[in-house]
């Protein structure tokens, strides 16, 4: 059985830290035990030599008393050999006589074993309170007799304190070094991958529309990718363009073939034929309507154009779809909302928008008000009719293709399929629902998202999944008036 490859982080940053985190350690772990060893050996080198020198300057001093007993013409250069309990201590011992001691010795005794060879020998051997670095050598006494014995000793754990204590301190230090390190090491991580930040925002860009192309001026690391991403775009912009072309070509032959055949058997259900000639008009609207949904479909782009500014582009579409339906009064309000691009391409909007005026406008008795709020990375647009509404158990089934709740009314019954298609390839959504002040009529929600210089681009699904209240405006439409820039009302 093959093992599972165990999960890496995906971020560059957590690499990079964790190998800056990883190299100081490992490099400060090593400085560390370098210098520590170092030190030690340079503090044993330099408690050996003065014990050394302390050793001459005891046997220098040592003389002899007529009985022949040792004692010492004067003290020791180091005042620590007369402190009891300072850790350095002597000793001279001579057969037959009382050993001589230093007064910081008031009990116990160093092991005269050392002290039997003409030459120096040292080595570590029990002491008064431990362990103790212990010299001794022995020399011919001045009177020919027998031998003095001389040893000079220091507690281990006084070079012991000095290592612990030195090592305290390059901690500290290393500690201290290391933070520094890894903060300067996350600033220089930060300043060599900001191009890479600046790549995500300008492929984000690209894929919001609010930018068509990448940007230039790239390190020489990165310029290639960004001159492939570039190519890459001009391709898909061309062959996108060229299916748009060819769809709205082949919809014009085929509607061509379809105003024909409609004609021929329009002409045929007026003779015996008429029960076949009415099957195939059925079916060539059925045909035309299908034409149209996936034309619709075609024509929505590959990915977002420069975007859509609003209230920009809703005025203009208000202006259109009023004049429609001028005949029946029908008046349209667009209120106040703040501006905003929307990370939609400008012709599939004003298709979504165009598309569901328009089916308000069919409904109205009245007038169409438009509205619109800006909120965590979206644009929430309501159209509000003063129709007879739709009941909320009919409401989600008008969304299907070629579904019309009432017959007589003009249309192919694609419009609302086609405007909610064309959010959802952006991850928008639409829904519907009552009016806010319980009259009678229809609320239209409309998401979209923003561009990037807008916030975070909001998933429709999500907005969805949160049921009614994703497409409420902070301030909803209560009334109809004033309009703005429509023609046919008052402002």
């Amino acid at each position: 059985m093959a093992r599972r490859a165990r999960p890496f982080p995906r971020s560059l940053r957590l690499r990079f830290a964790l190998a800056i985190l990883l190299w100081i350690a490992a490099g400060f772990v090593l400085i560390g035990f370098s210098l520590s060893s170092l030190v030690r050996r340079h503090v044993e080198a330099q408690f050996h030599d003065e014990l050394a020198v302390h050793l001459e300057e005891l046997a220098a001093l040592t003389r002899l008393t007529p009985e022949g007993a040792p004692y010492l013409d004067r003290p020791l250069s180091d005042p620590r050999y007369a402190m009891p309990g300072s850790g350095f201590y002597w000793q001279v011992e001579r057969e037959g006589h009382a050993p001589l001691r230093s007064g910081s010795m008031p009990q116990g005794t160093l092991d005269p074993e050392l002290a039997h060879q003409p030459h120096i020998v040292h080595r570590l051997a029990p002491g008064p309170t431990g362990p103790t670095m212990t010299y001794g050598f022995a020399a011919p006494a001045p009177d020919g007799g027998p031998e003095l014995h001389f040893l000079i000793a220091t507690d281990e754990r006084i070079l012991n304190e000095v290592i612990a204590a030195f090592d305290r301190d390059l901690g500290r230090w290393l500690a201290l070094l290391a933070l520094g390190l890894f903060g300067t090491g996350s600033l220089v991580m930060l300043y060599v991958l900001r191009p890479l930040d600046r790549l995500g925002r300008a492929i984000a860009a690209v894929r919001h529309g609010s930018a068509h192309r990448m940007e230039t001026g790239w390190p020489a690391e990165i310029e290639p990718l960004v001159d492939e991403l570039n190519e890459l775009l001009d391709t898909t912009d061309t062959m996108v363009s060229r299916a748009r072309l060819e769809a709205g070509n082949l919809a014009h032959h085929l509607r061509t073939s379809l105003a024909i055949l409609t004609d021929e058997a329009e002409t045929l259900a007026r003779g015996p034929a008429g029960d076949s000639a009415t099957t195939l008009i059925e079916q060539c609207r059925r045909i035309a309507r299908q034409l149209d949904w996936h034309l619709a479909r075609a024509r929505a782009g590959a990915r977002a154009g420069a975007g859509t500014a609003i209230p920009q582009a809703i005025l203009p579409i208000a202006t259109a779809i009023e004049r429609l339906h001028a005949g029946r009064g029908v008046r349209f309000v667009v209120g106040s909302g703040p501006a905003a691009r929307l990370a939609v391409d400008e012709a599939d909007f004003a298709e979504i928008l165009s598309n569901l005026a328009d089916n308000a406008g069919k409904w109205a008795r009245t007038q169409v008000a438009i509205a619109w709020g800006v909120r965590a990375g979206e644009a929430v647009i309501q159209i509000v009719d003063d129709g007879p509404g739709i009941p909320e158990a009919q409401r989600e089934a008008v969304f299907a293709a070629g579904t019309r709740l009432d017959e007589r009314a003009p249309g192919h019954g694609l419009g609302l399929a086609i405007a909610r298609d064309l959010a959802r390839r952006y991850g928008g959504e639409i829904r519907l629902r009552g009016r806010d002040d319980g009259e009678d009529g229809l609320v239209v929600c409309l998401v979209l998202p923003l561009g990037a210089g807008g916030g975070q681009v909001a998933d429709g699904r999500a907005a969805a999944a949160r049921g009614s209240e994703w497409c409420r405006l902070s301030e909803p439409v209560r009334n109809f008036g004033p309009c703005r820039g429509v023609s046919g009302c008052s402002n």
